[in-house]
């Protein structure tokens, strides 16, 4: 693991393997450990950079909220590339992750080579939808602070959004329960409050102006964000859309296999 300082902050990232730079983006109460599985398939074929996101991991967080802004950070992240020597690449994002990448495919068009969206979104169409949602990621953060993770955790894994991993063998859920419980609360009430859904912009009207390759996954039992995938889908120029049968929303840790061999064939695709 290597620190580098950009704009001031100092973020944690792990690079391993060689070919193209591919940039691996984390999901909320995620770190860069989660694109580990996945080193042995990719690593010969992309340079995989991992790193831990504002409010998350071994990344210094910073008290002030306008430093978690998804513009903010999309913008580190473009820096931090130019910065390891990378001034195009691909991009990977999960939920979170797939909604910053998107917002560095709108606000920086020629840094990305091909861009996979697992499970994700522009964010919320209307001015009314946002500031409901910012409500209701106010009251979650100040949970947070208030609870501490573990207490956190338990009701985040216990969501609709992830009824599906329940099905998951036991060593798979502890697993995933261990890295969230490795975040702060400070870090993770930043991060909702910063970079919420609720919080970013909307990018629906600018889909149209991405015309990078993108490879939308969604899983066949997250209904939510298949129907966004097909929505999205219809706005974005160069697009495909996969759904994965009988998996939720985290389809890299409800199958792995098949998400590493979907992502490794669109990428190395010429």
């Amino acid at each position: 693991m290597k620190k580098y300082v950009i704009n001031g902050l100092s973020y944690a990232v792990e690079i391993k393997g060689n070919g193209f730079p591919l940039l691996l983006l984390h999901g909320f109460t995620g770190a860069k450990e989660n694109w580990e599985p996945f080193v042995a398939e990719w690593s010969s074929h992309f340079q995989l950079v991992m790193v831990d996101l504002i409010g998350h991991g071994e990344t210094e967080q910073d008290a002030t909220i306008s430093r978690y802004k998804i513009e903010s950070l999309a913008k580190d992240l473009v820096t931090l590339m130019k910065e390891i020597g990378f001034s195009k690449f691909h991009v990977v994002g999960y939920s979170m992750g797939g909604r910053l990448a998107l917002t560095m495919a709108v606000l920086y068009p020629t840094v990305i080579k091909r861009l996979v969206l697992e499970s994700s979104s522009p964010g919320l169409k209307t001015e009314d939808e946002r500031h409901e949602r910012q409500k209701k990621d106010q009251q979650l953060a100040e949970r947070i602070l208030m609870n501490g993770v573990a207490s956190f955790v338990e009701k985040w894994e216990n969501i609709p959004l992830f009824a599906t991993q329940k099905e998951l063998p036991q060593a798979v859920q502890q697993s995933v329960r261990r890295q969230r419980l490795l975040n702060s609360e400070q870090g993770l009430a930043q991060s909702l409050l910063g970079m919420g859904t609720g919080s970013q912009p909307s990018w629906w009207t600018h889909l149209s102006d991405i015309h990078t390759p993108v490879l939308l996954l969604v899983g066949e039992r997250d209904k939510k964000f298949c129907r966004l995938a097909k929505e999205m889908n219809k706005k974005l120029p160069d697009s495909t859309i996969t759904v994965i049968k009988n998996v939720g929303h985290a389809i890299h840790v409800e199958e792995p296999k098949i998400f590493g061999k979907i992502v490794r064939e669109f990428l190395t695709t010429t």
